[in-house]
């Protein structure tokens, strides 16, 4: 399908896989998608920029690349960004369609019904989206497709107004009259108020006296506050509304002074803050930000899990004010100028149009005129030549992957990159270039039926990986797994039952890595001669996650699952035997920050007379190393350093490993899983390894939810 990318200061159109409906969203084939000149036109400003000037303007970017560097090295994250850079980033946020496929938990959606959706991210400019279920709308009957196509813009403007509170007759001064500002003013009328529009662009103040502003007012023709007073009688407007964009500090200044005592100032737009005290504090004014679209946005829970709040307690969320946008337009007491639309493949001159200064429209719109057919290709072909050697499918684009499996596998000689499947079309087919695959898509069944390959690297949300990894298997594919190999018991004897019911069977890898580390190998095999069982303390001082970051969800299954079933692997690893007991506890959580997977203590007895500890915690400090180790036997403490040092303690201390940045085996886990499948090894893990540290999270899983102070 055909969809728009903001790339090196303009928007082209490239050819990627369509989408395929998930569990909790509709399908939506676009008929028209909405361009707005403030968010869009910025977007494609920054991207023009030179790399040190977008540094500037995004300092949490700059962080995330600090800490991939830190994480993942130099040569990983410089292609990582690099791909995404050359690729360029999906534009739109804002569209209407039909609906073409329901998620199976989906209801109150049917095929072939009209829909506004919103999102960035997801209401892209593109011919189909995948759109969570309270991030769309149907269209009342009366409003035209293009008109619900600025559903974000209209739910935006209308949260500002919520936020403000309109009583009937007051006085509200819009700052700033694109489209966000019109909409804006509109619903102010419907609600009973005066308007003064103010804008410095004297075409778009003429537009506004269209659509029933009362009074226009440009602050370059003399200081609009001393005009606003005159109008409400000496008093100043009952508040202000501001929805411009502009990096000055002056218009929140000019807004206070515009308004009356005790009155109040709305920030709907992208405007400097800094704010003066004594405009504030002598009127004793309110200073309120709108959040986007209203309650539910940035929520996982709401956004992408469909979760909606109670109406008795959230009157208006961001999906009832979608729908009550629409409802002002099919009263006729909204109008969109609707007379700057062009076709997908004018999309560059739709940009230009919106950036001609002071003559550029409010908005432009984009249609899709291919019919449903052509839309709906699940692949892209990329031209590559087919690789020599192993030929291997990405399944899910995660972002360790990218960062750390993909640079990896480029410097194996005889593997080679296949395919990319990932559910966002957008990031399948600019990974697939990248890497020179000779296809992406977003089509799982197409990897599996493509005898071309030979194996496949799985990488999606944890909750997936075993009935992916069942599928591959059947299919005949060798399989790497990123951790966990499954999330529940269920899913865990599926897997045990396909080995038990076939007599022969493809290759499978779990990643676990940390057996493959420098560190590990060495100690394994100062371990080989041991005569004691082993005491290990493991301890992992992880760091704090969020509780609605998606590790934490069921997607993740939580961080015992997760994340330290590598430590359990590393214990069945050091011990070469089997768990007799497993016991764990977990702190209480006095906070409802923490949950029981993020702070706990496992211990495991295993039959060779070992016994096995990890103390995991998200409390520690973040300066202190991640993952320490000591092991003690036969007289000796071996004390392993953050996977970058190893040292060993008898009659002296020994120095075994040192390096100056942990590596915990990445490379050296996929050189073997290659090696397995080209040159017929034995498995890098055995499967009985790999299903009992699985087994083990999952036993202290338990242990730890039912756990009680």
């Amino acid at each position: 399908m055909k969809q728009v990318v903001i790339n090196a200061g303009s928007a082209k159109i490239v050819d990627v896989p369509a989408p395929f409906v998930d569990s909790k969203s509709i399908l939506v084939s676009v008929d028209y998608s909405c361009i707005s000149v403030g968010t869009e036109m910025k977007s494609v400003q920054l991207s023009a920029m030179p790399l040190y000037k977008r540094a500037l303007k995004q300092p949490d970017n700059v962080r995330k690349v600090l800490q991939s560097i830190k994480d993942n090295g130099l040569a990983a994250t410089v292609a990582k960004v690099k791909g995404k850079l050359d690729f360029g980033s999906p534009s739109g946020y804002s569209a209407a369609g039909r609906v073409v496929a329901v998620g199976a938990e989906v209801s109150g959606f049917s095929v072939g019904d009209a829909v506004a959706c919103a999102g960035a991210g997801i209401a892209n400019h593109a011919e189909v989206i995948n759109v969570p279920v309270n991030l769309a709308v149907k269209i009342p009957a009366g409003v035209d497709q293009l008109s619900a196509s600025t559903v974000t813009l209209g739910a935006i403007a209308m949260q500002g107004v919520r936020r403000f509170n309109p009583l009937l007759g007051e006085t509200v001064v819009v700052l700033g009259m694109g489209i966000l500002g019109a909409i804006t003013t509109q619903i102010l009328k419907a609600n009973g108020c005066q308007v003064i529009a103010v804008d410095v662009n004297d075409q778009r103040l003429k537009y506004a006296q269209t659509i029933g502003a009362d009074v226009v007012l440009n602050p370059l023709k003399g200081e609009y506050d001393e005009k606003v007073r005159h109008y409400t009688d000496g008093y100043g407007a009952d508040g202000v509304i501001i929805t411009a964009a502009s990096p000055s500090d002056v218009i929140v200044h000019q807004s206070a002074l515009a308004t009356r005592r005790k009155g109040r100032i709305v920030l709907v737009g992208d405007v400097g803050l800094g704010l003066r005290r004594e405009d504030f504090y002598q009127k004793e004014i309110d200073f309120l930000i709108s959040c986007s679209y209203g309650p539910g946005r940035y929520d996982p829970y709401y956004e992408m899990e469909g979760h909606d709040y109670p109406l008795p307690y959230v009157r208006w969320t961001e999906n009832r004010n979608m729908s009550a946008y629409l409802s002002l337009i099919s009263q006729g007491k909204i109008e969109i100028p609707g007379d700057n639309v062009f076709g997908i493949d004018e999309v560059k001159q739709a940009y230009q149009a919106l950036g001609q200064g002071e003559t550029s429209p409010l908005a432009a719109f984009l249609t899709y005129p291919r019919s449903e057919e052509e839309r709906l290709q699940s692949s892209v072909a990329l031209l590559n030549p087919v690789r020599e050697g192993m030929r291997l499918a990405i399944v899910g684009a995660s972002s360790f992957t990218q960062s750390v499996h993909l640079p990896n596998i480029t410097r194996i000689k005889e593997c080679g990159i296949h395919a990319v499947m990932s559910r966002t079309g957008t990031t399948a087919t600019a990974i697939a270039q990248q890497y020179q695959a000779t296809y992406a898509t977003t089509d799982y069944e197409k990897i599996l039926t493509d005898d071309k390959v030979d194996a496949v690297l799985i990488s999606s949300p944890h909750n997936l990986h075993a009935s992916q990894v069942l599928k591959a298997l059947e299919a005949g594919k060798a399989t790497f797994v990123e951790k966990p190999l499954a999330t529940t018991h269920t899913q865990l004897q599926q897997i045990k039952n396909f080995f038990k019911e076939r007599k022969s069977f493809p290759l499978l890898m779990t990643g676990f890595n940390r057996r493959f580390s420098p560190v590990m190998v060495m100690l394994k095999q100062h371990l080989k001669e041991r005569q004691t069982p082993l005491i290990i303390n493991y301890r992992m001082n992880a760091g704090f996650i969020p509780k609605d970051h998606w590790v934490q969800t069921h997607e993740g299954a939580g961080r015992n699952i997760g994340e330290a079933c590598h430590i359990y692997d590393i214990f069945s690893y050091l011990t070469g035997s089997r768990p007799l007991s497993i016991s764990a506890h977990a702190v209480g959580p006095n906070s409802e920050q923490w949950v029981k997977n993020d702070n706990f203590v496992a211990t495991i007895r295993y039959e060779d007379g070992s016994v096995a500890t990890l103390t995991y915690t998200s409390q520690g400090s973040k300066i202190f190393p991640k993952e320490r180790m000591d092991l003690y036997v036969d007289g000796k403490v071996y004390y392993m350093d953050d996977y970058k040092k190893l040292e060993k303690y008898e009659t002296k201390k020994q120095e075994l490993y040192t390096a100056s940045s942990p590596d915990k085996g990445h490379k050296e886990e996929m050189k073997a899983f290659i090696s397995c499948f080209t040159q017929g090894r034995e498995w890098p893990i055995s499967l009985e390894d790999q299903v009992l540290a699985t087994h083990i999270s999952l036993c202290v899983e338990d242990q730890i939810q039912k756990d009680k102070i």
